[in-house]
């Protein structure tokens, strides 16, 4: 079994506290598997017997029937009524159509377009969710998917109404307690084929490859499309390809616009790449990390950059034709940092140095990221390799523009023992940082 820790201690604090526990995230990343399997093996150790644990599939055919959420709620009822405690799970729960109240019906079925989903009279799976948390005796547990089940329809149709944890694929720390053997290994396979499940359960490269490109394709991207209506399919693949291509540079709306224009030969307007650049991270797909300048302490400029959910899929957008290393660990480094519950953004200040001819001129530098959590503060450099002086040279000069006290950290692409350098800073092979460093075990 695929151990995912941090999510089974999200769900075992949240048992009981009265609220539905809505989990999301980017599609096939284990949500369905996190309940039926980690947590319910998690609770029959716990004593709970199958009697009382009611799990729904609604994306079966044989509960069809169930889709009526005025069916779903007297169904899951009758089945609670006299137990002491109901562990109830509904999964896809997207797949709850919107109807009519029948009381305004004569008690007849009727099913209603996504558009008029908040008519007064209508009736949907929000409704069901919510009247079964307020049972008594009924532990909810909801999982979803699609166009229904984005991040922005979760924060909006819920509020501050339900406990949502949000599921990534597997970290680089679960994957490599599931595979165990040598770290730096699987990090080299992570970096290529990243952290979706049935991926990483798959031995043949070939499989892998040609799952992660047709779950892009026919499965994010259809979703995306079906949500925002979206005509001009091609234009959308090739901004997903930009940002693949991009990951980790800093990207502006009006060049990812006039890069595709010069490669599709179609406008589209920065308005446009806007909100498609939302769409896909409604749909998990990618994060965007902001500029955030050191000194003056405030997010700035338009620039962003974009890291894929999982690195597998961005390297399948790339047909896996890829040669940076570096590119691929730094949007490792990203999630894995997500994970462990850091605010991630990408530093930048400016400082005096010398030109050419040794005037004093202002200068902006760079870091790969500012990282904060808690009480820790960590400025990271993410580098394949330092033997070059010039390469070394070119990393550390942020570091030693910035003379404050944070943790300066440069990540090796390659097994490391953690060291401090000449001047201080922390010299780490990426395994090490990520299997240890980022457990605070420093």
């Amino acid at each position: 079994m695929i151990q995912r820790p941090k999510y089974l201690n999200a769900l075992i604090r949240a048992m009981g506290n009265g609220f539905p526990k809505v989990i999301t995230g980017i599609r096939r990343c284990g949500k369905s598997y996190l309940l039926k399997n980690v947590f319910v093996s998690y609770l029959r150790d716990q004593g709970v017997s199958d009697e009382e644990i009611l799990s729904i599939d609604l994306d079966d055919d044989r509960n069809a029937g169930l889709r009526n959420p005025v069916s779903l709620g007297e169904t899951v009822r009758a089945w609670a009524k006299g137990k002491d405690r109901a562990f109830v799970f509904l999964d896809e729960i997207q797949k709850v159509n919107t109807v009519r109240n029948p009381a305004y019906t004569g008690g007849e079925i009727v099913v209603l377009p996504q558009k008029d989903k908040n008519r007064d009279d209508a009736i949907s799976f929000v409704d069901v969710v919510l009247g079964l948390s307020r049972e008594s005796n009924i532990d909810l547990y909801v999982t979803g998917s699609n166009s229904k089940m984005l991040s922005t329809d979760v924060a909006t149709e819920f509020r501050d109404k339900a406990t949502t944890i949000e599921m990534a694929p597997l970290s680089f720390e679960e994957y490599a307690a599931f595979r165990g053997g040598s770290s730096y290994e699987n990090l080299q396979d992570y970096i290529v084929y990243g952290g979706m499940p049935l991926a990483v359960l798959k031995d043949d490269e070939e499989e892998k490859k040609t799952y992660l490109k047709n779950l892009f394709e026919t499965t994010y991207l259809k979703d995306i499309i079906e949500r925002y209506g979206i005509e001009k399919t091609g234009t959308l693949e090739e901004l997903a390809n930009v940002l693949s291509a991009s990951a980790g540079s800093l990207v502006n709306v009006q060049k990812i616009a006039a890069t595709i224009d010069s490669k599709k030969k179609e406008k589209v307007s920065a308005p446009t790449i806007d909100r498609w650049l939302l769409a896909l991270k409604d749909a998990f797909l990618v994060k965007e990390a902001r500029r955030y300048d050191i000194k003056g302490r405030r997010e700035i400029g338009a620039l962003r950059k974009y890291y894929f959910a999982d690195v597998g899929l961005r390297n399948a957008r790339l047909d896996f034709a890829f040669s940076d290393e570096g590119q691929m660990l730094e949007n490792v480094l990203y999630n894995e940092l997500i994970y462990h519950g850091f605010s991630v953004s990408v530093g930048t200040f400016d400082y005096f140095g010398k030109d050419a001819e040794n005037k004093t001129i202002r200068k902006d530098a760079e870091i790969d990221f500012y990282a904060k959590k808690g009480t820790r503060r960590l400025y990271i450099q993410v580098c394949a390799d330092l033997s070059s002086p010039s390469t070394r040279e070119r990393e550390i000069r942020p570091f030693l523009a910035l003379d404050d006290s944070v943790q300066k950290v440069l990540v090796l692409a390659r097994p490391a023992k953690a060291a401090l350098d000449e001047n201080g800073f922390l010299v780490i092979g990426a395994p090490e940082f990520l299997l240890r460093f980022l457990r605070e075990e420093y």
